[in-house]
């Protein structure tokens, strides 16, 4: 097929690309809410979240084994369940991952220059839309970068926060009594936490959307999802015991910056600048994955004819989609110059968790040797992505609601 994108990554990019999906701004913003919701509970928050990823994970991974094509969950559900559910699935990614990519531009325009935050955040679409265009090695190439600036400033967080006097363990929560501040921890708030910090963790399958490109998919996708996946459990486990250690449950919860305020908290204020260098570059990077994974999904869903055919098109020499990003760049370019949509994203854990919770139903259909693993695993994966969908704040189960509801409305009447 002339239309085939081209396979250039092993399983070194796969990783990084993994990575630098995950490693995006939330981890330098999330640990606040959850910790609001689940009090001295956070870190049974993040266990929950870490595990309800893992069969997320594996089930994408397992699928793009059949399926090593571009678009994820949306070939997986067309094929597995039905047109119908892969629609669904690719409608609420690329949806709510728009609605994410201009939120995580703003976010590097608020961090590196606040005056011009809407300036910033459509320069730093264009530049990365003009990189992934150039081909998704790249891509890979940027995101090396950006992941070693990222993993150098947390680990002087967590260095500089457990190392200091002001570090206690009795705040982490982990004893018979759930800690001692911060309130003691509900089952909800836990659920409700594991909702939010799974935000964080969202882009761990982002290899699986990038199917077409990674070579020899069958080793390759086993490999790269869940080692990619337990690197960024370490590093959030080790960020959240240094954060939670530090300020406590109480004042991380109320903190709008959790890693700037724990590092101030230490005594070591010279270290703040750089923690916002670090979160402006995981911004990048996460921006950088999420462009990458909706332009790649915008390719499948229009060669299926549910988006404009011309979105298909492949370029002849990089072997990239190219309308499909220029599109996606221009529409995320667009938001990020007239909109503030930071505040408007609450449905995008809802439809993260929907589009995962159709991978594992999708899964579940699965029938081969070892069979059994894959479907405890998809089960296990399913009741977690509804659980934890709704367990979210209700005015981001509404939205996110709303949002399938018109997916679900604008099939229904294409198909009439």
């Amino acid at each position: 097929m002339t239309q085939e994108l081209r396979r250039t990554l092993g399983v070194f990019d796969a990783v990084v690309v993994g990575l630098g999906a995950m490693l995006g701004a939330g981890v330098f913003v999330a640990l606040g809410p959850a910790a609001g919701a689940a009090g001295s509970g956070l870190l049974w928050g993040l266990a929950v979240a870490a595990l309800v990823a893992y069969c997320n994970a594996m089930s994408s991974a397992r699928l793009a084994v059949d399926y090593p094509a571009s678009g994820g969950t949306y070939v997986y559900g067309r094929e597995r369940l039905g047109p119908f559910w892969g629609w669904l699935a690719g409608w609420a990614f690329v949806v709510g991952k728009t609605a994410s990519c201009a939120a995580m531009a703003l976010t590097v325009g608020a961090y590196v220059w606040p005056g011009q935050a809407h300036a910033v955040a459509v320069g730093a679409v264009v530049v990365l839309t003009a990189v992934n265009y150039g081909g998704v090695q790249k891509s890979a190439t940027l995101t090396r970068v950006i992941v070693a600036v990222v993993l150098g400033v947390l680990a002087a967080v967590v260095v500089v926060s457990l190392g200091s006097d002001a570090a206690d363990a009795g705040r982490l929560g982990l004893g018979p009594g759930l800690g001692t501040e911060g309130g003691s921890a509900s089952a909800h708030g836990v659920l409700q936490a594991a909702g939010l910090l799974f935000f964080a963790f969202a882009g761990y399958a982002r290899i699986t959307t990038l199917g077409e490109e990674v070579r020899d998919p069958a080793r390759t996708i086993p490999r790269a999802v869940p080692l990619a996946l337990g690197l960024v459990l370490a590093v959030y486990a080790c960020v959240a015991v240094a954060v939670l250690s530090v300020l406590g449950a109480g004042e991380l919860g109320r903190s709008a910056a959790p890693l700037a305020d724990a590092v101030r908290a230490a005594g070591a204020s010279w270290l703040v600048p750089v923690v916002r260098v670090g979160a402006a570059a995981a911004a990048l990077g996460a921006l950088l994955a999420l462009i990458l994974g909706i332009s790649r999904t915008t390719l499948a869903m229009a060669r299926d004819g549910h988006l404009p055919r011309a979105l298909a098109a492949v370029h002849p020499r990089f072997r990239v989609p190219h309308r499909a990003e220029l599109a996606v760049g221009a529409v995320v370019a667009v938001l990020a110059a007239t909109a503030d949509v930071r505040g408007a994203i609450g449905f995008s854990s809802f439809g993260v968790l929907a589009y995962y919770a159709i991978a594992n139903a999708s899964a579940w259909t699965v029938g081969s040797a070892g069979s059994r693993g894959v479907r405890i695993r998809a089960a296990v994966g399913l009741v977690g992505c509804v659980v934890l969908a709704f367990a979210l704040p209700v005015p981001s189960v509404v939205t996110g609601a709303a949002v399938l509801l018109l997916g679900a409305a604008l099939y229904a009447v294409r198909h009439r």
